[in-house]
């Protein structure tokens, strides 16, 4: 892979694609390219097929969220040339109720990929043909990599000696184990520290 390969890609894509490209630039020997929701699957269609890209293999779609952000979610998908020896990211940029074209008739890896993204963000995609949860349980609430997820989570599961099944019920961290001792270990945890104070006052009375 040369500097020569990848600004060639540079400007095949932005020649072929014109206004379908919002930006492109080059890091690390990779380039990244953004467009938008509705032009994805025309971007998709070109790198994989055009005989100058050949971008056959989907690694990985990421997701990326930004709460502050009017366009709160990112997705980054990860493409990989065999024929060029060359890879390239693909960035599109939208708002919480967005609904994102499936690619899986594309690429039918991404199936997974996005029922992935769908659990762990709650970005959902049209046209996927089984958008479920696939690594959280059936009755999970909320979405775990979103930055307004509590890291206690919402709900804890336990078994029930009296209904003799696994139940949920609502997070409920008791006030006590809140409190926290940052001192070194060596040292001893605060209470420890007043015992041995207080046993070592009574043996100099």
């Amino acid at each position: 892979m040369t500097d020569k390969a990848i600004n060639k890609l540079e400007q095949i894509v932005n020649s072929e694609l014109t206004s379908k490209v919002v930006d492109s630039s080059i890091s690390f020997n990779e380039l990244l390219i953004t467009t938008n929701s509705e032009e994805l699957l025309n971007v998709l269609k070109f790198l994989k097929f055009n005989e100058n890209c050949k971008f056959r293999q989907l690694i990985d779609i990421a997701g990326v969220d930004y709460p502050g952000n009017k366009e709160r979610f990112n997705l980054v998908y990860l493409l990989l040339s065999h024929n060029y020896n060359l890879r390239i990211k693909v960035l599109i940029k939208f708002d919480i109720n967005k609904q994102i074209p499936s690619i899986t008739k594309l690429f039918p890896s991404a199936n997974w990929m996005e029922r992935e993204v769908f659990d762990m963000y709650g970005i959902k995609f049209k046209n996927h043909p089984d958008l479920r949860r696939i690594l959280t349980d059936y009755g999970f609430k909320g979405h775990p990599l979103r930055k307004d997820f509590p890291l206690t989570g919402f709900n804890e599961v336990r078994y029930s000696e009296k209904e003799k099944k696994v139940v949920y019920e609502p997070v409920n961290l008791e006030q006590k184990y809140r409190d926290f001792d940052f001192k070194s270990p060596w040292e001893g945890t605060k209470y420890m520290n007043e015992i041995k104070k207080k046993d070592l006052d009574g043996e100099k009375k």
